[in-house]
This record gives structure tokens, sequence and C-alpha cells, in this order.
């Protein structure tokens, strides 16, 4: 006994070292991982308080906030800093072997690295991004971040007058950005100039603020005097900080947003281009970083165009099939989408709280992942903000308090009955702030690690609110039936819905013929005309959005083609085993994403027992 000892001391120590030697070798890419996204995610912020506010309730769990709160600055040097940082990056990654972290992290290196290719791609198309588009640019977009900026603390309403002190600043650094646009040779058209200096001129209305009706002046006075029925403000306070902000808005944000109006003003004519990205010297590649990062998609364009022209020759072959049993049906020879119904419901509460019960039997449960459900408030866009606003839009909560969520409705864009019930499933329920609530609360389940949250995935976040959209044409017959309709209505329904998909696929291919093709306005007014648009003022909108807003329709459209692609193949793999809540589940746990990933994701998911019954928790919570 006693001269087998030092064997099996030596052999305890072998195995101890042997483990310690698989330990380290794993644990070194773990750790160089962590390191890496964290230096990510807090450089995402590092001069952005406003975008860091939206992202993290408490930003100390994770990263320093910018102290003063300030608003990132639009600089040559910063750019080119930006892109040695995503090249630094992107060897870090190379370097790391995804076999040896667990499940969840791979799953996220796979998405980090075609995610920084493609944006140290987008990165040397110097000069080509424009921050001051007349549909969504940062002089619209930034006044209604500002208004709906959480105060949960005094602290935070501090940081938030440091910022709104910031402002000059930054919109300084986007006028300075539009002189090296125009230096460039790539600066904007007269007409967007235009309309650039129309909404800084309109945003800031010296007549609102003088009467302190403007809604930065009266949102912040709602949010701070929140703070006071919380105890957490005194009315003295209040009414020192409300004066602060009406100083700042007069004296600091209205004067910046008139320089900013004078800066395009001088500059406007010295754009000479006014087609599409592909006349540009990189406009081409730029338009392929474009698609890449605003779709997820890795098709070619080639690809994309025939599979938007397989899916408009079959959404049309289905609406003439549907006019053709409508006409039968009733004897009319015309077609009025206005003979809809008009819904029971009063207001969008209302929607939304019948969206919410519809969506329970083909969509996971939320309380399947938090106690607290979240709430939904909405509201109605400013009147001065109606012009230059979508027709609604969901406004992110951070990722770790998920429990209040914003939709914004454009009531002067957004008609009651179907458009509304339609937009605010997209929005809101299953669309938007489902997925966004549900994906993130899955996300804070597994990992800690927040660097996902500052990836873009356009195409999946679109392309799924786009999704749901279509399926709520369907719940809006049922809605409609329930209340008396006759059974006509669901063709009318679903005759407007393929009336949609069709406009928005036109759009698409215009997209492609416009910035990849070359296809010039007078080619843009010949396909409208064949379409039935001859109007010219309405071919010239739909062009100028176009031609403004490169690949904006695509993330919508191709997106939602890209999820009934991976559906298809989800039917093909499942076989019987396939459901709509199964599915739904797989996108809403695996999160934004770029289509390949998905793709590769479901089908190397192993089908078994338990990948099988995995939703009948689910299904269990969802028929309560």
């Amino acid at each position: 006994m006693k001269k087998r000892m030092p064997l099996i001391i030596a052999a305890a120590a072998l195995l101890l070292f042997s483990g310690l030697f698989l330990f380290l070798y794993f644990y070194n890419d773990t750790l160089r991982f962590h390191h890496m996204t964290e230096e990510f995610f807090a450089e995402a912020f590092r001069q952005d308080s406003l975008s860091l506010h939206y992202t993290l309730a408490e930003p100390s769990d994770y990263l320093q906030k910018p102290s003063p709160a300030t608003l990132p600055l639009y600089s040559r040097q910063s750019r080119q800093e930006a892109a040695a940082a995503l090249e630094n990056q992107l060897l870090i990654l190379q370097e790391i072997n995804p076999e040896r972290l667990n499940q969840q992290d791979r799953y996220t290196w796979s998405l980090l690295v075609p995610y920084l290719e493609n944006e140290l791609a987008g990165a040397r198309c110097e000069y080509y991004e424009e921050p001051l588009t007349p549909s969504s640019g940062m002089q619209s977009q930034l006044p209604v971040l500002l208004a709906e900026y959480s105060f949960r603390t005094k602290e935070d309403l501090e940081d938030y007058l440091e910022i709104l002190e910031s402002v000059p600043a930054y919109l300084e650094s986007l006028a300075q950005y539009e002189k090296e646009k125009a230096n460039a040779g790539l600066f904007m058209t007269k007409s967007d100039a235009s309309n650039i200096v129309k909404q800084c001129d309109t945003i800031m209305d010296p007549d609102l603020l003088s009467a302190g009706e403007h809604f930065l002046q009266t949102t912040f006075q709602e949010r701070a005097e929140a703070l006071v029925q919380e105890g957490l403000l005194t009315g003295e306070e209040m009414e020192l900080y409300i004066a602060e902000n009406n100083r700042i808005l007069t004296t600091l944000v209205a004067p910046a947003y008139i320089a900013l109006a004078d800066a395009v003003f001088l500059l406007s004519g010295s754009g000479t281009h006014e087609g599409g990205l592909c006349e540009l010297p990189s406009g081409g590649a730029y338009y392929l970083y474009l698609l890449r990062h605003n779709t997820g998609t890795s098709r070619t364009p080639e690809e994309i165009q025939v599979l938007l022209s397989d899916r408009f020759q079959l959404c049309y072959q289905n609406l003439q099939a549907l006019v053709e049993t409508y006409r039968e049906q009733t004897g009319n020879t015309s077609i009025s989408l206005q003979d809809i119904p008009a819904f029971p419901f009063q207001d969008a509460q209302e929607v939304l709280t019948d969206l919410q019960q519809r969506i329970q039997t083909d969509f996971p449960p939320l309380d399947a992942l938090t106690k607290t459900l979240p709430t939904c408030r909405t509201k109605a866009v400013a009147e001065s903000m109606e012009e230059f606003t979508s027709p609604a839009f969901y406004l992110t909560p951070p990722i770790d308090d998920m429990g209040d969520n914003v939709i914004y409705v454009n009531n002067a864009s957004t008609s009651p009955g179907l458009e509304l019930y339609t937009t605010l499933a997209h929005e809101g329920y299953p669309g938007h702030l489902y997925q966004t609530v549900y994906s993130q609360l899955y996300e804070n389940s597994r990992t800690k690690n927040p660097v996902r949250s500052a990836l873009f995935y356009g195409g999946f976040v679109e392309g799924w609110a786009y999704y749901v959209e279509n399926i709520s044409y369907g719940y809006a017959s049922d809605v409609l039936l329930a209340n008396g309709a006759s059974n006509i209505t669901p063709l009318l329904v679903d005759i407007a819905c393929l009336e949609r998909n069709l406009q928005v696929n036109l759009y698409c291919l215009l997209d492609l013929s416009i910035h990849y093709y070359g296809a010039t306005r007078q080619d843009i007014y010949r396909s409208l005309a064949a379409f039935g648009i001859s109007d010219k003022d309405t071919a010239d909108t739909i062009y100028d959005y176009i031609r403004t807003e490169p690949t904006t329709y695509l993330k919508y459209y191709l997106g939602y083609l890209e999820i009934l692609s991976l559906q298809d193949k989800a039917k093909e793999l499942w076989g019987q085993d396939y459901t709509p809540l199964r599915f739904h589940t797989f996108l809403l746990q695996a999160g934004p994403s770029d289509f390949s990933n998905l793709e590769k994701r479901l089908t190397e998911t192993p089908i078994t027992r338990s990948t099988i019954a995995y939703t009948q928790t689910e299904k269990k919570l969802a028929m309560r």
C-alpha cells in the first residue's frame, strides 16, 4: 500500500495538471472574447450619452458614464479612429477559436465577425453616410429622442440638461461634416438641402418656444413633475430646472438649429449628383455595404432581384384570383377598400389589448420570462413634427429595464381602422415591442454580456415586424367578423394586404434599379406609370424617398422574405413537428441576427425529443 502511494500521487498530479491545462486552454479564448466584446460595447457609447441612456438604465454595471453627459461629434479623425478600432477588434476575433467558447458566446462570435467585416467595408467609403436626410435625418430624430429621454432619477434630469447643452457642438460638427462632403463632391441635392433648411426652421418653432408650448418644454415639465410626485425632486428644484431647460432651448438649441440651416443653405447648389449610388466612384461598394448592414442578407443584388420578382408575380396572381372571387360573390366590377367596416376600437390602447389576446396561441408568452409584464404607452407625434415623422414608431427601452415601452402614432399619416390596427401590430404586438422585449429578456437570462445590443440587424427587426403585420390582417378579419361584418369583408382585407405587399415589393425593385443598376428619374416615371402611378408629383416623391433612403424598403420586405425562407426551411426540417409557435420561438430566442447565421443555427439544431417537446411549457402558458 505504501509503495503504491507515489504512483497515486503522481497520477493525481498528472490529472490535476491536465485539467488545469485544459481549463486554461479553453478559458484563455473565453477571457479574450469577453474582454474584446466588453471593450467593443463600451466604445460604442464612450462619447454618446443619449444612446447609452436608451441602451442601459444602470450603465455603471457595464461601463463608466461620460461626464459631463454629451453627444458624439462628427469628425474625420473620430471616423478614422473608429475604423482602426474595427480593424483591431476583427483581428482579435479572428485569433479566437470559436470552438473553445460556450454555445452562447460561439453564436455571438459568428455574428460579430461578418458584422465587423461589413462595418469596416462601409468605413472605407468616406463621406457617403448622410446624417441629414429629409425623411430620417438627425435634425428631426434628435428632438424626438430628447423628448422621450426618461427621468428615473434627479441625476438623469441633470444629465439631460448637459446633453441639451451639447446640442450646439453636435449640430456644428454635422455642419462641418456636410462642408467636407461638399468638398468631396458628395453634397446633397438642392431640393434636399431646401427640405433640411425648412425642417431646421420649423422644428424649433420660436412662437411655440416663447409661449412655453414647444414639445421639448411640455415633455420636460411632465417628466420633472413625475420626479416630484415620486419624492425625488422638490417643487422649488423643479421650477429651477424648468427655467434652465427653457434657457438652453431658447438661447442655445434654437440658435444652433438656425446655424445648421444657414450652413446647409450656403452649401446648397454645390451638390451635382442627383441619381443613384452606383453613379458615384465608391457608390457601388457603399450600396453593397448598406444591403448587408440594413437587411442582414448575404444574397447578391441579382439574387435579390430574382427573389423580389418571383414574389411580385406570385402576389399579383393571388390578387387577381381574390379580385375575381370578389366579383363573382358580389357582382361588383369595381372594388373599394373604403367598404371595409369600421373597427370597434376607440383608441390605440384597445387595439393593443386585442392584439395581445390574439397572439397567445402562436407566439410564446412573455410571462414565461418575466413576472412583471411590460407596459406600453401610445403617444401622438407633436403637430410640429408630423410632416417629418413616419406614420408610427416604437422606442426601444434599455436592455436592463424592459418594463416601460412607448409607441408614437402620427395622426396626420395613420388612418383609423385597418391601417391603425396593422400598424400597431407592426409596432406593438406581436411586432417590435413584443419581439424586442422577448428576445432581450431571453438573452439576459442566458448571458450578462450586452454586446449584441450594440449590433444593428434591421433586416431581422423590421422583417419580423413586417412578417407579423401580414399575419395581423387575418386578426383584423376575425375582429370584423366577430362584430357583424359580412363574409365578404375578409376578401377585402386580404386584397388590402396583397396590394400593400405589391407596393412595397415594387419600391424594393426600384431601389435596386436606382442604386445598383443606375435607373434615372425618367426610367422610374415609366416604371411607375406601368403600375398606374402617372402623377408626376407622386412619382417624384417616391423617387426622391428611395434616392435619399437607399435599402430602407428592402430592410422591411427583404427581411420579411428571408423570414419566409427560414420558415420553409423549418417546415422541411421539422416535418409534422413544425408549428408556428415553435418557429416563432426559434426566431425570438435566436434574437436579432443576420440571416446566414440564422439558417445555420436552424439547420444545426438537433432534432430530438427534447427539442420537439421544448414548447410544451410555452403552450400551457399560452393557453391560460
